[in-house]
């Protein structure tokens, strides 16, 4: 009986190769589709605002200051944060464009 046992035991064929590695390619699928997609997304959004950025909007830096834009060039902004007090702040480093006080937002 124990012979039985260990010839069918020897005689069972491996998985495939590409079966091993299906729960591998399964985690980069997810890890694509929960944080890298959407991170990319949001870069390229965040891209179209600062490119979009014109004088006269209120802005965000990274660092936390709020200001107006007196000025944009190709890669500086120059930034209103006081009354006569200037700053010029790398374009990517705004944080975000503060809507005027009159527009709601879209998903209100």
């Amino acid at each position: 009986m124990t012979l039985n046992i260990l010839a069918a035991a020897a005689s069972a064929e491996a998985p495939p190769a590409w079966l091993q590695f299906l729960p591998l390619v399964g985690m980069v699928a997810i890890f694509w589709f929960l944080i890298i997609r959407p991170q990319m997304r949001r870069q390229k959004e965040h891209a179209a605002k600062v490119s979009g950025m014109k004088k006269g909007d209120k802005v965000v830096t990274a660092g936390g200051l709020i200001g107006k834009v007196i000025k944009v060039d190709d890669d500086y902004a120059d930034i209103e944060i006081a009354n006569g007090v200037r700053v010029k702040a790398v374009k990517s480093t705004i944080g975000d464009i503060i809507p005027p006080a009159g527009a709601s937002a879209a998903n209100d």
